[in-house]
């Protein structure tokens, strides 16, 4: 490195120029200007996802997304609260606080368009959620293409969207329940004081659409490649489904978990949602156990959005593995 008389470097010279350079005023700049701050635009993110399942395609869509107290005591609410806290702490979330989304499921197996359940429709619309028909539209779909409308069990925030201004909310479709959960509501007996209301909707919303619908009992199939699996506790007559295209599989579980740390960590603590608490703690031991042996990724209503996962088991404890990058291969 050269040195002039001085003492001072080359480089060093190029660096005080340039200091120089960079104090001089620029017109119409004055030093005591500032620029606007951009302005914050919010929470957003992504709002449906579509992936190839073998030789199908399916979409899952965000029909909305509620932020509530909790998750004690709706979720464990058989335990001590600090122990809730203390997990969901541990789990890196909020102790107090929580987010419930809501995520149909769109199977398009090439012959018919398959959805699982309507969201909540006109009921919450306005209110976080019912953005489905909206939705299905921006991902290329519209109401009106949708063949089989399967419903997985009889509550608001799946049968919401059967109806829309009066009307069908996919005139074309024909409809599946499970026979044992369309009983349970359409009888009417032992409903529970909570799930009054839910009944009343249920016989507005879903019931007239018996007459158009197949009545499934558990391992009867929806449409080739798509097969019921009992998931009961939920509500009395709760349904999964498995769907598999060309070697490849998912489950899509439906209200199984409600929530991808409580509920999934700790299987045996109480769900306030739940009609049979015991009889769905069980249920969600058997499918955990399902899905992770098999290593098949699954999709949960009520799952982190876009709702698709995998089970990794530590120890007895399952854990949720939300997907990665697999299905856009």
């Amino acid at each position: 490195m050269s040195h002039d008389k001085s003492g001072i470097t080359r480089r060093g010279a190029l660096v005080a120029a340039a200091g120089a350079t960079a104090s001089v005023a620029i017109p119409g700049i004055g030093a005591s200007s500032a620029y606007a701050a951009a302005r914050m635009m919010g929470v957003h993110r992504p709002s449906f996802y579509r992936f190839k399942l073998g030789e199908f395609e399916v979409t899952t869509f965000l029909d909305g997304a509620v932020q509530r107290d909790g998750p004690f005591p709706t979720f464990g609410g058989d335990q001590p609260e600090e122990k809730v806290h203390a997990l969901l702490k541990n789990n890196f979330l909020p102790p107090k606080q929580f987010e419930n989304c809501y995520v149909p499921v769109l199977v398009n197996t090439g012959k018919e368009l398959v959805l699982f359940d309507t969201g909540n429709g006109p009921l919450r619309r306005g209110k976080g959620a019912g953005n489905l028909p909206a939705l299905m539209t921006e991902a290329g779909y519209s109401p009106d293409l949708v063949d089989v409308v399967v419903l997985t069990h009889g509550h608001p925030d799946h049968f919401g969207g059967m109806m829309e201004d009066g009307k069908p909310g996919f005139p074309n479709a024909r409809y599946v329940f499970g026979a044992v959960e369309f009983d349970y509501w359409n009888k009417g007996d032992n409903i529970p004081d909570r799930r009054v209301k839910t009944r009343e909707l249920f016989m507005k919303i879903a019931a007239p659409f018996a007459e158009k619908a197949t009545m499934l009992k558990a391992g009867d199939d929806v449409v080739t490649g798509i097969r019921s699996i009992e998931a009961f506790g939920h509500s009395p007559g709760h349904m999964a489904y498995h769907v598999e295209s060309g070697g490849s599989r998912i489950a899509i579980w439906a209200d199984t978990c409600n929530h991808y740390v409580v509920s999934l960590q700790r299987p045996d603590w109480h769900v306030a949602f739940d009609n049979d608490k015991e009889q769905a703690a069980q249920t969600r031991k058997k499918i955990f156990d399902m899905v992770q042996t098999d290593r098949i990724p699954v999709i949960g209503h009520h799952m982190p959005f876009p709702g698709i996962g995998y089970l990794d088991k530590r120890g007895e404890t399952y854990h949720w593995v939300a997907a990665g990058y697999q299905f856009n291969l």
